[in-house]
């Protein structure tokens, strides 16, 4: 069996710092939200105007992005909460971190260096509030296990469309219905800075999941103005533009406005208490769009790239960059920034050469590159329990693809779809695991599979969960939105070559076990297999 082997040896910070020097090194706000893709009204102003940005609206983290630098090519390691937050907290590519690595199963392994951990360890006081790391045993084991969690003052944000609709038919009005739920946010912020020692730095994660489904339908125009009619001729080709898919996303959107609310109230109290400039301040998410084709579970851009914004008083402000960058990337910058040795288990680069510097645009040409992958998102999405293996390369001008297993269904079997009692709308809405079930129940996943036999959608169906050639490649430049394989094209025959060697160079070196005696690490339980009763 495959195993990890940790071979590194760094010093902490000297416990002798003195309480200025702690001062001087700068506090930690990370925002994390669940099932955030790269949607923020900023990326209307830094891409130009014709995608779904322009109808997003994020007052709180544009001014974030103003005043710091904003990342247009970020991108997530695994595009599955558990696998890209083990990336992210070890700063390593999420195939390095055991069974990290999977979504349903995950155990987490104490021998990775975790950056909270290690800051911790440092001088650090440290808090998270909401999810941080997980499902998996033992939840949030990265940040401490729940030892440094900061929620007595409620989590109602983690439901916020339902909490705020409840609220309503109880005759509250709109603005008071959300303020109740941000008072919880600034109470449990509030917790966590007078629980910190004297002089002490801080690295605190807020990580609400109401970006998450489920949502209650139609709230994002009932709670957040978000009219779906708007979006009509304006959807990306992946998403059918039809009412019901345009009304799931604004719900989407008011939910993404419910997480820039709360991020406001954040930035409200580090003013309040003059913490502002002296805070590294960073805004992201674990991967794209639940429910939607080409997002979650997907290697598409519309699954990987995310929102990437970061303000801390010390770095030139008002850049956008066009580096590639991974979330792994992170953990090293947050260790450099607090002066802690990065270990050499990190495969993510720090960033802090880009948030010093005055550049904007391309600001280190060495990161001409990012490598995401998959394996195993819900251990039943195919009846054998085998995962869907995938990797990737994203390059400014092409996404290559590598689908291991193409034999497999890439979303999960079609479970009642083509013998059997067939699924019903609630079942389609509510439940993931009806059909389908490596993509999340919702209105959009349930129109189209009804709509599957329809002569104008049939081929749509097909296209976004029917198996998958073993290569992909798109020519970005020509077709932005992925929708168009050419990897078997005889003009991109080159191209391919060179990405398909640098992808496996990347993987050989890094130990990924996906290409080591078969794939039989991941192919194997636990890493496959139905999930063990202690696991859950």
């Amino acid at each position: 069996m495959f195993r990890i082997v940790i071979g590194w040896t760094f010093f902490l910070v000297f416990a002798s710092i003195a309480g200025a020097e702690q001062e001087k090194r700068p506090n930690i706000l990370f925002a994390f939200a669940d099932d955030w893709g790269r949607f923020a009204s900023i990326y209307a102003q830094a891409d130009g105007p014709g995608t779904l940005n322009d109808f997003v609206k994020t007052p709180n983290i544009d001014r974030l992005a103003r005043e710091g630098v904003l990342f247009r090519k970020a991108f997530v390691s695994a595009p599955s909460c558990t696998p890209c937050r083990s990336a992210l907290l070890s700063g390593q590519h999420f195939w390095r971190t055991g069974r990290g690595a999977i979504l349903r199963g995950a155990v987490w392994d104490p021998a990775i260096p975790a950056y909270p951990l290690l800051l911790r360890d440092s001088g650090y006081h440290i808090g998270e509030t909401y999810k941080v790391w997980g499902p998996g045993t033992p939840n949030d084991a990265p940040y401490g296990a729940g030892k440094h969690a900061f929620e007595k003052a409620g989590g109602k944000i983690n439901q916020f469309s339902q909490s705020v609709t409840k609220a309503l038919q109880e005759g509250v009005a709109l603005a008071d219905a959300k303020e109740q739920i941000l008072r919880q946010v600034d109470a449990n912020f509030n917790a966590f800075l007078n629980a910190r020692p004297e002089g002490a730095p801080f690295c605190y994660w807020f990580g609400p999941t109401n970006v998450h489904r489920q949502w209650t339908q139609g709230s994002g125009k009932a709670l957040w103005g978000f009219d779906p009619d708007q979006l009509e001729g304006k959807m990306p080709s992946f998403l059918p533009d039809v009412p019901i898919v345009r009304e799931d996303l604004c719900d989407y959107f008011g939910e993404i406005a419910a997480f820039d609310a709360a991020v406001g109230r954040l930035i409200r109290r580090l003013e309040e208490t003059g913490e502002l400039d002296n805070t590294l301040i960073v805004i992201s998410g674990d991967h794209g769009p639940p429910g939607f084709p080409h997002g979650k579970c997907n290697l598409y851009d519309f699954g990987t790239n995310v929102s990437l914004i970061m303000r801390w008083g010390q770095a030139p402000a008002n850049r956008s960059i066009d580096d590639l960058v991974s979330l792994t990337d992170l953990a090293p910058t947050f260790l450099e920034a607090a002066g802690v040795p990065i270990p050499s288990t990190m495969t993510g680069r720090s960033l802090m050469g880009i948030l010093q510097s005055s550049k904007s645009g391309k600001c280190e040409p060495a990161r001409d590159a990012v490598f995401v992958g998959r394996e195993r998102h819900v251990e039943n999405a195919r009846a054998d329990f085998k995962p869907y293996p995938q990797r990737a390369i994203r390059t400014d001008d092409y996404l290559y693809i590598l689908n291991f297993e193409p034999d497999r269904w890439p979303l999960g079997d079609p479970y009642r779809l083509e013998d059997g009692r067939e699924p019903t709308l609630k079942e389609l809405t509510d439940v993931t695991r009806v059909t389908l079930p490596d993509e999340d129940a919702g209105p959009t996943k349930a129109w189209l599979v009804q709509h599957r036999h329809d002569p104008e959608w049939r081929s749509h169906f097909e296209w976004v969960y029917g198996k998958r050639p073993q290569s992909e490649l798109y020519d970005l430049n020509r077709d932005p939105n992925q929708t168009r394989n050419v990897a078997g094209d005889s003009d991109y025959a080159k191209v391919r070559e060179q990405l398909h060697a640098r992808l496996m160079q990347e993987l050989e070196r890094t130990g990924d076990p996906r290409v080591q005696n078969g794939g039989d690490y991941f192919e194997s339980p636990p890493l496959s297999g139905p999930v063990r009763e202690s696991d859950k």
